[in-house]
């Protein structure tokens, strides 16, 4: 294809901010749908380039690269394969039903949310198409001021407090990883990631040094953790989740989480495989404790909100755990490489089911909140009459995220533990323990203290069930739990052409 698919998915939402920097702040409601408009048009393309990738032939494909700045050897390389193609569709989903979702629920400073929304937008689908380290590296950093003002000019009471924690967080982690990227440049003498991937084995201080290696591992590993964010480095999300607002909850669950856990898939588990491996025990443990401690806390609180937060903790140390399982398999050589991709399977296809389940949780959470003012789930009970609707969407957004079979997040969960349990058998089985507790969460939590018990008719007997761009908000979530919980082949080919090949690169 000769047309630069993956240039206009990346940059037409920041073209689009541009132009609507022209656009009268008064005339809000022509804001908020020419952004939605603007949005909608890398959903298109991103629709395209899943139909037009070719699973067969696998490997990078849309590619891009003319040079940016000859003297550093910087290019502006851009390229996708089955692990980005579906990050792409999902980033452009989740951007276009939050933009969508806050036409009907932002009516302060309109002009300058919408926009920051789509300077948000390039900066996530370019790490995405990036195979450039500063190309990486700039659009990671493009989507942080964005979401720290999102965070910190539309969130709640402590939106303050809340945003500067993210900010400080995620710049550590950007140091540790420009640290890293410094490292492999002066090793490899490129900034090209595909390079520095096919030459990692080759190159002597990659060799010789394992304690340099590690130092730059860790790096990276630092980065990636913050941002998934994995135990004991996240406590920026529930602070950051519970003050933002919905959109904002949406799009740092949905896709910004995605972001490290891609960055392990991309860069550390292709170039670091030998220090990746030799520390898999050590990631193994923070990926159960991840699971099983984000359970846990689900069950003590009582802010909706916050617990959906905690549960995002719990679920991507699934993808973590997938990772140290692959990881772990690459000291046993041809053996476990089936159970290995598998485990990778699971890891990505958790990456994009968390996306839609948990991306659908917070909207959830906002329909309520809009309505009550309150997310306190001592206060409700009885709704599940008042408001069968939202009863029913949210009964099926739930049991999808507690893995329940026929709904999306089962597969993830179950190909995750089929690859570790071959491979870290004892790690998997105290994972397990996770899956029992957000049962319990979501069961005891949300659909017993929220929708059933006595109804407080003086107190709510007012609360009106979900409006039209409500239900057209959660529509396609919630298909998309249903679709790829019945037939989860079409995104597993895409998973599996990637994983399998990756793991036969570093055998």
């Amino acid at each position: 294809m000769d047309f630069p698919i993956l240039t206009v998915i990346t940059f037409v939402p920041v073209i689009g901010a541009i132009v609507g920097l022209l656009i009268p702040k008064e005339q809000e409601k022509t804001i908020k749908w020419y952004s939605v408009a603007v949005s909608l048009i890398p959903l298109v393309l991103s629709i395209i380039l899943w139909v037009t990738y070719d699973n067969v032939a696998g490997g990078m494909q849309f590619v891009e690269k003319v040079p940016w700045i000859p003297t550093l050897g910087v290019t502006y390389h851009v390229g996708v394969d089955g692990i980005s193609v579906p990050m792409i569709f999902l980033t452009a989903l989740l951007t276009t039903l939050s933009l969508f979702y806050s036409a009907y629920t932002i009516h302060t400073r309109v002009k300058e949310y919408f926009l920051l929304f789509l300077l948000l937008e390039t900066g996530m689908f370019g790490v995405f198409v990036a195979l450039d380290f500063v190309l990486f590296y700039v659009f990671w950093e493009v989507g942080l001021v964005p979401m720290y003002l999102l965070i910190g000019i539309w969130g709640g009471q402590n939106r303050l407090y809340a945003a500067i924690k993210f900010f400080i967080y995620t710049l550590v982690g950007s140091v540790a990883m420009l640290l890293a990227i410094l490292y492999i440049y002066f090793n490899v003498g490129s900034f090209d990631i595909l390079e520095a991937t096919a030459r990692f084995g080759q190159v002597r201080p990659f060799m010789q040094n394992f304690t340099a290696v590690s130092l730059a591992f860790w790096a990276f590993f630092l980065a990636f953790a913050i941002k998934v964010p994995s135990f004991p480095f996240h406590t920026w999300l529930p602070d950051a989740h519970t003050e933002a607002p919905t959109a904002g909850s949406v799009i740092l669950a949905g896709v910004l989480l995605k972001l490290g856990a891609y960055g392990f898939l991309r860069i550390v588990l292709p170039i670091f495989p030998e220090a990746f491996s030799y520390y898999a025990p050590a990631v193994g443990v923070l990926a159960v404790i991840s699971i099983v401690y984000g359970a846990l806390v689900c069950m003590a609180q009582w802010d909706l909100k916050r617990l959906i937060a905690y549960s995002s903790v719990s679920h991507m140390g699934y993808v973590m755990l997938g990772l140290a399982a692959a990881a772990a398999s690459l000291t046993r050589g041809e053996v476990v490489t089936n159970s290995a991709a598998m485990a990778l399977n699971g890891a990505a296809l958790q990456m994009f089911n968390h996306g839609i389940i948990t991306g659908g949780l917070f909207f959830l959470v906002g329909v309520i909140y809009e309505r009550a003012h309150t997310r306190d789930l001592h206060v409700f009970g009885g709704l599940g009459a008042k408001l069968p609707y939202y009863y029913g969407i949210m009964a099926v957004t739930g049991f999808a995220s507690l893995g329940l079979p026929g709904l999306a997040g089962f597969w993830s969960e179950f190909f995750v533990f089929r690859g570790t349990f071959a491979i870290i058998p004892i790690y998997a089985v105290i994972g397990v323990l996770g899956v029992i507790f957000t049962a319990a969460y979501i069961l005891w939590k949300i659909i017993q203290y929220m929708f059933l018990g006595p109804f407080n008719e003086e107190r709510w007997g007012k609360l009106t069930d979900m409006e039209l761009f409500e239900k057209v908000t959660m529509w396609p979530l919630v298909i998309f739990m249903v679709l790829f919980g019945i037939y989860p082949t079409p995104i597993l080919n895409l998973f599996n052409a990637a994983t399998t090949a990756l793991m036969g690169r570093l055998l």
